[in-house]
Order: structure tokens, then C-alpha cells, then sequence
């Protein structure tokens, strides 16, 4: 694997009913959050619509993204579970091409 090589962890939630509120909470709580753990590079909270968000994080490798889960797992049961009425549908792995 390359110097570069990055790690990225992708999130399906569905039925979310206020994408508002979601975003910031994340906004406020959980991206403080990532840009604490090390490795971390980039992270994207979208608004698919329909009820449907996508979360998408890049770390330089996936014992960031490991260290993420461990941090995470309070500040999402405490602050964003009550909008998130589903399990995620998580998706992770290394990044082989990106442009």
C-alpha cells in the first residue's frame, strides 16, 4: 500500500425525519469530535433526501477510523440516536483509486 493510501468509512441512515437537526448536531458535536482523532482527513454529512443521509470519512489509514468507533460510540448514543430511528448500512475500506 501506498504512502498515501487513505481509509474511508461510508454511512447509509434511513428514516431520518429532521435532516435540519442532524446536521447540526453532527456540525456541533461530532465533527469537533473526528478532527480530534489522529489521522483523521476529511468528512462529509449529506442530505441524500428522502429521509436518507450519508456520511462519508477519510482517515490516513483505518486505525483512525478504528480509534473513531471507540471515541464515537457515547456521543452518538447520547446526541444522535434519537434521529437515527435505523441501524447505518457502514461501509469501510481502503481507497484503491481517487481523483
Amino acid at each position: 500500500m501506498s504512502r498515501s493510501a487513505k481509509y474511508t468509512m461510508v454511512g447509509r441512515y434511513e428514516g431520518m425525519t429532521d435532516p435540519a437537526e442532524a446536521g447540526r448536531r453532527v456540525d456541533e458535536g461530532f465533527v469537533p469530535l473526528l478532527r480530534q482523532v489522529p489521522g483523521f482527513v476529511a468528512y462529509y454529512w449529506v442530505d441524500a433526501e428522502h429521509g436518507v443521509m450519508l456520511s462519508t470519512s477519510v482517515f490516513e489509514d483505518q486505525a483512525g477510523a478504528d480509534e473513531l468507533v471507540k471515541r464515537a460510540a457515547d456521543l452518538v448514543r447520547d446526541n444522535l440516536a434519537p434521529l437515527l430511528p435505523n441501524p447505518p448500512q457502514v461501509t469501510a475500506g481502503h481507497v484503491v483509486a481517487a481523483g
